[in-house]
């Protein structure tokens, strides 16, 4: 039986769970207090969860499910990694509309964020100057803008899909054997 569902279509439930899950999390800290992400354990296992443990989860469930359920316990290279990227793509574009939603909705994210921030630079470094200080901000302030947000996200799940992809497809790589 040929396989009609591509590696890149077979990602795309995985990607949303994925996008979903991390929508959650962030409405959850935000219920919660930002302020528990800076520089708290919490902050650190949050991360680690959202750019290595999540990501590597569902790229490894989807390519899985490919090579099970849809390509007849095969898998190569190449498909890992369509699966993979889509995987991590959707995720990152889920994550990232909601994100720019979620601060034209709420604009005094954006302020009470950089406050945090700005905490937490003093924090680490009582003698910065004010010019040091709203340097750091700027910096923060653009990668707030939507047009920032959207495809610097995209690239950089895309970036750790492929990764990410890369292990899971060695580690899951099954090729048909060769027919005369």
């Amino acid at each position: 039986m040929e396989n009609n569902v591509s590696p890149a279509k077979s990602g795309v439930l995985y990607g949303v769970l994925f996008g979903v899950i991390m929508v959650l999390e962030f409405v959850i800290m935000y219920l919660v207090g930002m302020k528990s992400l800076i520089n708290t354990s919490v902050g650190t296992i949050v991360n680690i969860s959202n750019y290595m443990l999540l990501p590597i989860l569902f790229i490894y469930i989807g390519c899985t499910n490919y090579k099970k359920n849809i390509n007849n316990g095969f898998i190569t290279l190449s498909e890992s990694l369509k699966t993979g990227i889509s995987i991590t793509f959707i995720a990152a574009l889920i994550y990232a509309v909601f994100n720019i939603i979620f601060n034209f909705i709420f604009p005094e994210f954006i302020d009470e964020m950089i406050a945090i921030t700005k905490e937490g630079m003093l924090a680490k470094n009582p003698n910065m100057t004010g010019e040091q200080i709203e340097m750091g901000l700027s910096m923060v302030k653009k990668f707030m803008n939507p047009f920032i947000v959207l495809p610097v996200t995209l690239a950089m799940y895309s970036f750790f899909g492929l990764i990410y992809s890369l292990i899971v497809g060695v580690v899951l790589k099954k090729e048909k054997p060769q027919s005369f």
